[in-house]
């Protein structure tokens, strides 16, 4: 079976990818901990310069650092990584880095510095980076609050977009996921005592009970739409009417149709209590990955994966966000899950599968240079 000839074969070896995930993970970087985000940024600068012959840009959003290349005057394929993980620093004493028996594991292997270190050796492995941009964020498990702006601004005329969060159970690609609206339900009411004149309070747990079935009754699942109420909080001492509540609700949906629909009930509620008042805080967090966005894109990758010898490339769709929404919403066709393959995310038996680095990484390499190259369906 022939195959494409885009690999520089020195950049994409099982050796030279393993090296570079060592280091990685041996950096620790826990998003909330900005000195050590801002270490891990200089080790990924220092990296990629190596492979890439080019050093990138270091971006610093309130207190932040993001790392981005940019080869070629505009952008038309991006690249989009990050480099925090959940692990807080002296994991690695309880969970070291280590490869055995084919599984690589530590804290945050899977969850992405695998996906980090095979978009630096698939982009290495180019002859022409014309058109490429990596980006490398250090918020992403918080939400990505300081990189949002700079995610869209990169992707902004983008032909497509790669996301090298890990993959599905089995190495699928993550084709559709969940948007997630987060809001929070601040209820207002009126202290009195409990014992001696209750009539003169307005009761804000009560309200608050009122707001949490109405919001839990939004759900639709044939939509696919959850709308779950999480933390709640009310009251001060157990003599007194409560004088203010909390509500904080998570949202799922497929469509930004079903984001509308439930963002404009919750700021359209009206209290049922007399004398209540509330305030609602938050909204649409993450827009959905449509699977109109990714159909073209793995359509391309499928065919390259059958030239390569691969066996066929699957695909899911899952809850869970990643900034591959970002980029989706803004209208760039975005494929997800391109990462390690393994198991394991946010968990002690986090782990990646070795014998899948280097096919998966040659792939990527193909990937990045068919929609660099050619004009095709998928283009924005």
């Amino acid at each position: 079976m022939s195959t494409p000839s885009t690999v520089r074969d020195s950049a994409v070896t099982q050796a030279a990818i393993i090296d570079t995930i060592r280091r990685l993970v041996e950096c620790e970087s826990p998003s909330g901990d900005h000195a050590a985000v801002a270490r891990s940024a200089d080790l990924v600068a220092e990296l990629g310069t190596r492979l890439l012959g080019a050093a990138p840009e270091r971006i610093e959003v309130d207190g932040v650092v993001h790392v981005r290349w940019r080869f070629g005057a505009s952008t038309r394929v991006l690249l989009l990584a990050h480099h925090d993980t959940v692990w807080p620093i002296g994991t690695l004493r309880r969970l070291p880095y280590d490869v055995r028996a084919g599984v690589l594991t530590g804290p945050g292997s899977f969850d992405m510095k695998t996906g980090l270190a095979m978009a630096l050796h698939a982009v290495a492995g180019l002859d022409d980076r014309d058109g490429v941009t990596i980006l490398v964020t250090g918020d992403e498990e918080l939400g990505s609050p300081r990189s949002r702006a700079l995610i869209e601004e990169t992707a902004r005329g983008a032909s497509a977009a790669l996301v090298l969060e890990a993959s599905a159970d089995g190495g699928a690609l993550k084709t559709e996921r969940k948007g997630v609206s987060l809001y929070e339900m601040v209820v207002s009411g009126r202290a009195a005592h409990a014992g001696l004149e209750p009539e003169k309070g307005v009761n804000a747990s009560v309200e608050l009970a009122h707001v949490t079935i109405t919001a839990a009754a939004l759900t639709d699942a044939a939509a696919g739409t959850s709308v779950t109420p999480t933390v709640a909080s009310s009251g001060t001492t157990t003599n007194t009417v409560p004088a203010a509540a909390r509500l904080w609700i998570d949202v799922r949906a497929r469509t930004a149709d079903e984001l509308e629909r439930v963002d404009v009930a919750l700021r359209g509620y009206v209290c049922v209590t007399p004398g209540a008042s509330i305030e609602v805080r938050g909204g649409v967090n993450r827009p959905p990955l449509e699977p109109g966005m990714s159909a073209g894109v793995f359509a391309l990758a499928a065919r390259l994966a059958d030239r390569l010898g691969h066996e066929p490339l699957t695909h899911v769709a899952v809850g869970g966000a990643s900034d591959g929404n970002f980029t989706a919403g803004m209208g760039v066709p975005t494929l997800d899950g391109l990462g390690a393959v393994g198991g394991g995310a946010h968990a002690d038996d986090e782990h990646v599968l070795v014998d899948e680095i280097v096919p998966r990484t040659r792939l990527l390499t193909e990937l990045v240079a068919a929609i660099s190259r050619t004009e095709e369906p998928w283009h924005n």
